[in-house]
């Protein structure tokens, strides 16, 4: 009796998964059926919201669907990003983040959301990595010279952030964790005021996203040591590498990903990763995506997720280790 019970239940699952992956498949060949709603987690200007227009209008090429960028900045991204969890989920709403989304959980100890329970990773879709500057009156010019002088005078080095917890005060806080180095931490609220700040020599030094420090390195106001990912950045080939500048294995990338809501057809989240990574490689794309410091990577959603995990994981680390404390 129980054998033909089960029996029948493994018929009618079998039924029903014949009835379902094809639903799904044409699904996902239809989608979008109507507008998008494509959440930024920052306000209009910056490299992630340039990076969100640059794919909207290529998207809604591909589509010939309106994709509208829907800026909701504010709360360290938890803003947009709770907003999105409670979208409906059928893929036409989704969200671009950075590395906030893996720093909050370490940070905040109550977020009204949870990175993996309510939401579906779909890709990484752009990296940028950051660029370490020092003013010019600074007696370093190196990464290895710098790491010198702050060994030589411990807390004498400040360094300016664009807010806590962003990725530009991790860049600083690994560093310090991996050479036992102290400096002092000048939180800013934007990359702007911290870098006219160091152009006039009250901070030492900042991580800051290249597009927004090269300018002012090719006028002389401030001089680049390195670039924080693990290979030269292609916008500044001459620039070195952290890692290779005397400290193996630093890497910090500032990364643009993509979620939906959970519960978005699987269909769906891989029709948005092919479409996203397919677009973020057109040539005028890549050429735009390049003049904000930005690379195409097109991660899969598997492979996303498990970078989002590990991510969490050593940012947490680096907030227990350094105590930091959010705003």
């Amino acid at each position: 009796m129980n054998y033909r019970k089960a029996m029948k239940r493994n018929v009618t699952a079998s039924v029903l998964l014949c009835i379902v992956c094809p639903l799904q498949g044409a699904l996902a060949q239809s989608f979008p059926t109507k507008p998008v709603r494509f959440v930024v987690s920052f306000a209009p200007g910056g490299s992630t919201d340039t990076v969100a227009r640059v794919l909207a209008t290529s998207l809604s090429e591909r589509w010939r669907q309106q994709v509208v960028v829907d800026n909701r900045g504010g709360g360290g991204t938890i803003i947009a990003t709770e907003i999105t969890s409670r979208a409906l989920p059928d893929g036409h709403t989704f969200l671009i983040v950075d590395p906030s989304f893996a720093i909050n959980p370490g940070l905040i100890s109550k977020l009204p959301y949870d990175p993996f329970r309510d939401f579906e990773a779909v890709t990484v879709v752009a990296s940028v990595p950051l660029m370490l500057a020092v003013n010019p009156a600074v007696p370093a010019k190196s990464v290895a010279e710098l790491i010198a002088l702050a060994r030589a005078k411990p807390g004498a080095l400040s360094y300016a952030s664009s807010g806590i917890g962003g990725s530009s005060h991790m860049s600083a806080e690994i560093l310090k964790a991996m050479t036992g180095i102290t400096m002092v931490h000048v939180p800013y609220k934007g990359g702007g005021p911290a870098a006219i700040d160091l152009i006039a020599g009250q901070v030492t030094m900042t991580f800051q996203g290249i597009p927004a420090l090269l300018p002012h390195v090719q006028a002389g106001r401030l001089r680049a040591l390195a670039v924080t990912s693990a290979k030269r950045s292609a916008a500044v080939p001459e620039t070195p590498t952290v890692a290779e500048s005397g400290l193996p294995g630093y890497e910090v990338i500032s990364w643009q990903g993509i979620f939906t809501p959970a519960g978005v057809p699987k269909q769906i989240v891989l029709k948005l990763q092919t479409d996203l990574s397919e677009v973020a490689n057109l040539p005028n794309v890549k050429s735009r995506l390049a003049a904000v410091g930005a690379e195409p990577v097109g991660s899969t959603p598997q492979q996303f997720a498990a970078y989002l995990k590990s991510q969490i994981e050593t940012y947490a680390r680096v907030i227990r280790a350094a105590d930091i404390r959010p705003e």
